[in-house]
């Protein structure tokens, strides 16, 4: 599939276009696209930039917050330091996600805990996908301050598949590009949740309760 614009920036479709993606483009949303084999399945808007990302990316609202369902496995992501936001993990528990994608540029020895403890939070399979980068492959005029060395590198990587018990199936891959693979046993989710379910048997909605608006926010409201 590919992405073309739109008259006016509106939200359509045209050939093959993605209307969502367009709409995030418009928007200038940092955006996870959901993929499965027969094509597009959905996306994310990340809800809250991160630092100097505030420049230049907008916030998401509620609306985008899906976890779909392949048949196989439901399907969710959490982009970068999404991860981090306690609710945000609760509220995509509560919709059963089984396959965590956390795309990043966090390379930090931290961010492994980050991946493992959320897998075991939530009792899901998580694969984190951070970027490799080097000095020699980002435009001339930028100069990083790691260096302007042509094999500095910018983002060491770290990329991971976790367990929903917590168990490291592949990766950390670092020091260069890679293929992660590993094999993942679609009943473990079951086993592991058996033994714990942080919005199952495990919550306690007497004490503890969250509220989701997964409406639509815009700046101007007509009409």
């Amino acid at each position: 599939m590919r992405l073309t614009s739109c008259d006016r920036g509106d939200t359509c479709r045209r050939g093959d276009v993605l209307p969502e993606a367009v709409q995030c483009l418009r928007r200038r949303a940092c955006v996870a696209l959901h993929f499965g084999p027969d094509g597009y399945l959905g996306l994310r808007r990340k809800l809250m930039p991160t630092a100097a990302e505030r420049y230049l990316w907008g916030q998401g609202d509620g609306s985008t917050l899906p976890v779909v369902d392949t048949g196989a496995a439901r399907l969710g992501a959490a982009i970068c330091w999404e991860n981090y936001m306690p609710l945000f993990r609760t509220a995509m528990y509560a919709k059963g996600v089984d396959l965590w994608c956390a795309p990043t540029v966090d390379d930090r020895d931290s961010w492994q805990a980050t991946m493992r403890h959320i897998a075991l939070e939530g009792r899901c399979f998580v694969l984190g996908a951070c970027q490799y980068l080097r000095r020699d492959a980002v435009p001339a005029g930028l100069h990083p301050v790691q260096g302007d060395a042509p094999d500095t590198v910018l983002i060491a990587g770290g990329s991971v598949i976790v367990s929903p018990l917590g168990e490291v199936l592949a990766g950390p891959l670092r020091d260069g590009e890679g293929v992660l693979s590993a094999e993942l046993d679609l009943d473990e989710l079951a086993r592991a949740r058996f033994d714990f379910d942080p919005t199952g048997h495990y919550a306690r909605p007497d004490v503890f309760s969250l509220h989701v608006d997964e409406t639509a926010r815009t700046g101007v409201i007509s009409g």
